[in-house]
């Protein structure tokens, strides 16, 4: 009788091991998620892989510099209100097949490739078409339609570029309903249209581009540049659909405080009407602060959302101090998002499934 009892106590012990061993054996992200002081990341798939395109906010550690500077952008670079902005001149990307492990990507756009930029390169997008990567980011910080800057678009064969300015000017180069253009994000429709929204200074409007996405058409109203500010919009748009619904995701607060954070609304158009719903991330007392400026990943053949964010250490006063990091983003039963935990561990490891 002894026998068949010690037999059911090695094997429940067996059993015991094993299911410790595929607990231990389960990877997280973990927050932040590269080191480096990063802001603005954009989030995006292509093919088996997950890429991060943020902007260079300070130095870490080694200094990150471009190195090339025509007469001309040095003469624009005067224009700059913060010192800041001057050492921001180029964008690195980072890239992952699991969530977990990421490879950098270094000046996949520089100036040096873009000759009306100067400082200031903000907020990238990018989007794939017409067997192209295009890689849309506001340059210098324009205050007034007399400066030269806004918004440009850069194209490459491949996602870690090297991206070219495509038009040697500006896409977007005025203040249009009150909308600084910078903060850029470009989205595909299912239709097929491509819209871009953007806007700093309390103000963002809509374009429609055209197919080569390098110029932007009137809507079917005659409207080119529509305005579609929802109540305390800042900066940093997003939009993403789910369930026919449109997601519409902007940053409130100011960006060098704590109380940076993101805020949504829903409508049933691209264009809305968009009706504050309420702030879905801002900052934890016992994890980081100024938690804003975002972008969402969409796990393929899943419901599983991700939200891409930059965020402030605890403890940490220097505004340009932040980091790019990854939590889960859920809904109600309702279509309504929870609000975002903020953690240290990020999100488990994850392989694209296409």
């Amino acid at each position: 009788m002894k026998k068949p009892l010690f037999s059911f106590l090695i094997f429940t012990v067996l059993l015991s091991c094993n299911a410790k061993k595929e607990v231990s054996e389960v990877t997280f992200s973990g927050n932040p998620l590269f080191p480096g002081w990063y802001a603005d990341p954009e989030a995006i798939i292509f093919g088996d892989e997950y890429w991060i395109y943020p902007t260079y906010s300070d130095h870490f550690e080694q200094p990150d510099t471009s190195s090339v500077f025509s007469s001309e952008q040095l003469a624009v670079r005067k224009n700059a209100i913060n010192d800041q902005y001057l050492m921001q001149t180029f964008f690195n990307a980072f890239s992952s097949k699991d969530l977990t492990n990421w490879t950098k990507h270094s000046h996949v756009l520089d100036v040096k490739d873009v000759k009306w930029a100067s400082y200031s390169l903000w907020a990238p997008s990018i989007i794939e078409a017409n067997n192209q990567y295009y890689l849309f980011f506001s340059a210098n910080d324009i205050q007034s339609n007399d400066e030269p800057g806004g918004i440009g678009v850069a194209v490459a064969s491949t996602p870690a570029g090297p991206f070219k300015d495509a038009l040697g000017r500006p896409l977007i180069n005025e203040f249009h309903n009150g909308a600084q253009p910078i903060d850029q994000f470009v989205f595909k429709d299912d239709d097929g249209q491509i819209y871009m929204y953007y806007g700093g200074w309390r103000h963002c409007n809509i374009v429609k581009l055209s197919d080569d996405l390098l110029s932007i058409e009137p809507f079917d109203d005659g409207e080119v540049y529509k305005e579609i500010t929802p109540e305390n919009y800042v900066e940093g748009p997003f939009v993403f659909k789910r369930n026919g619904k449109y997601y519409f995701m902007w940053s409130e607060g100011g960006w060098g405080g704590p109380n940076y954070s993101v805020a949504y609304a829903i409508g049933d158009t691209p264009t809305g009407p968009f009706e504050r719903i309420g702030k879905i991330l801002q900052q934890d007392s016992t994890v980081a602060t100024g938690a804003g400026h975002h972008s969402v990943l969409i796990s393929p053949n899943s419901d599983d959302y991700y939200i891409v964010y930059h965020r402030r250490p605890l403890g940490v006063n220097n505004p340009h101090h932040r980091q790019t990091s990854l939590d889960k983003m859920e809904f109600d039963e309702n279509g309504f998002i929870k609000p975002v935990k903020l953690t240290f561990e990020g999100v488990k490891s994850k392989k694209i499934e296409n």
